[in-house]
């Protein structure tokens, strides 16, 4: 079990990370939210080892890992950039996170022939790194990172670079991995619906400091504060007491004649299955609402909307 306590990460007089507490439970994929600058992946390099550590401990069942040396840590890391080797082809790549291991070469066959199957290449063995595409690549990373069975797997943006709908199949085969391999994760990501898909918890990072953790249920349905409910995608937030305090998504809001919400609409702008709305009601303010293929509302238009609360969530003030 990974535990950071009070962990400090400092540049000069700037402080990235801000004594954060974590917990990571062997088995478990934790996901570190958060925007860019955040601290999410200078915390997953100090936990690597490769930033010191200004104050706090990072410890694995309890032993402090400050004077542990990177390669001992028995860590696997997969970035952004998966940056295989070139002059190896994709069995020699994946062989490569073995070389600690002493295997002999029928045993490092046969792990690196699991992890193609594993990652769904069966037969790239002899196949050249440079004729993958970029998903195939980031899988190839993937295997090696697995390759020496590390205790923790971290993993530092590793879809970012692909395009949204290769993403998406590989966030669901990501997922599946991780969960056969009952690997332990620390996963970085900015993007919510990563996070989500792939975490047993979730992390949201902001200025260095965790402002909620959580699972992917409990951050989507119960924001910590109004920032935390609008970067996982609330789109706005209304009332000023702590008992109606709410954060609405889109989804919140629908079109419907009979609906008891009424405003004019100042926006409207296509959705995949419809319009999306912008509006400003009489007793809401200014919200999003979803419309139907049919609702085709003009800007300057009376409209009425039907309140859903799934779309909804309280937030203390």
């Amino acid at each position: 079990m990974l535990e950071l306590r009070a962990v400090t990460v400092t540049y000069g007089d700037v402080v990235a990370v801000d004594d954060v507490d974590l917990t990571v439970p062997d088995g478990d994929v934790i996901a570190l939210l958060g925007p860019s600058g955040c601290g999410k992946s200078t915390l997953l390099r100090a936990v690597a080892g490769l930033e010191p550590v200004a104050k706090g401990s990072i410890c694995w069942d309890d032993q402090d890992l400050a004077a542990v040396p990177v390669h001992r840590r028995g860590f696997g890391l997969m970035f952004q950039d998966g940056v295989l080797f070139p002059h190896r082809d994709v069995a020699g790549n994946i062989a490569y996170g073995l070389r600690f291991t002493r295997l002999g070469r029928d045993a490092t066959g046969s792990r690196v022939a699991e992890l193609l199957e594993l990652v769904g290449l069966t037969g790239y063995g002899p196949r050249r790194v440079s004729t993958l595409s970029g998903g195939e690549a980031q899988r190839v990373a993937l295997a090696r990172a697995l390759a020496p069975r590390p205790r923790l797997l971290l993993l530092d943006e590793p879809l970012a670079a692909l395009d949204r709908s290769l993403r998406e199949r590989l966030l669901v085969d990501l997922k599946s991995v991780l969960t056969s391999t009952g690997t332990t994760a620390l996963f970085v990501t900015h993007d919510q619906g990563e996070a989500f898909a792939v975490a047993d918890r979730v992390a949201v990072m902001r200025s260095g400091s965790i402002r909620q953790d959580g699972t992917p249920r409990e951050v989507w349905t119960e924001p910590a504060n109004e920032w935390v409910a609008r970067f996982v995608g609330y789109t706005s937030v209304h009332g000023e007491t702590p008992d109606v305090r709410m954060a609405l998504r889109p989804a919140a809001l629908v079109v419907d004649p009979a609906g008891a919400v009424h405003g004019r609409v100042v926006m409207v702008a296509p959705a995949p299955d419809g319009v999306m709305l912008t509006v400003d009601t009489d007793d809401w303010g200014v919200v999003q609402a979803l419309g139907g293929v049919d609702d085709l509302a003009a800007v300057g238009q009376g409209v009425r909307l039907r309140f859903d609360p799934a779309g909804a969530a309280r937030i203390p003030v």
